[in-house]
């Protein structure tokens, strides 16, 4: 896609639950405001970063004589390069689903540690943010609420 990020190094990874067991496994993981809403989306996806993205930096950025040198045994620099850009695909992802019609339920209250032990199976991912996906219910869905003037947000220097 267009959506860049920087080097290439594309780090989101994305388990999306969708079955009745994998619902099962989400629920324990979750905040209890966020339980009842997430069970009901047909869809959850638990948006990741890689720690490991870096691995595949040859395969992303041939066009660098050493693509894994800027993060070749610098766990901060991959930490920070994996957090950064994953967030930031979180947000291309959110963009993507809602251009395509569906709602989307962002959401950060879970336990991080118990999402790792129920679905990442050994995989050196850290969870970012969860996502209900599907179309809610017109009438449960709140308006759209109020966004910052550019002013009270921004300034040009």
């Amino acid at each position: 896609g267009m959506a860049p990020t920087a080097m290439n190094c594309q780090p989101l990874r994305v388990i999306f639950v969708t079955s009745a067991a994998g619902k099962s496994r989400l629920e324990p993981c979750l905040a209890e405001g966020n339980r009842a809403k997430t069970m009901a989306a047909p869809v959850t996806a638990i948006l990741c970063w890689d720690r490991d993205f870096w691995l595949n930096m040859p395969d992303l950025a041939p066009h660098m004589t050493d693509p894994t040198g800027p993060f070749r045994d610098k766990p901060e620099a991959q930490a920070q390069a994996a957090r950064l850009n994953g967030t930031l695909q979180a947000g291309y992802f959110i963009m993507a689903a809602r251009s395509i019609g569906l709602d989307c339920g962002p959401m950060g209250g879970f336990d991080k540690a118990r999402i790792a032990e129920a679905f990442f199976d050994g995989r050196n991912w850290e969870a970012n943010i969860l996502v209900n996906l599907g179309h809610g219910d017109p009438a449960a869905v709140r308006p759209r609420a109020p966004r910052l003037e550019f002013a009270r947000m921004a300034q040009v220097v």
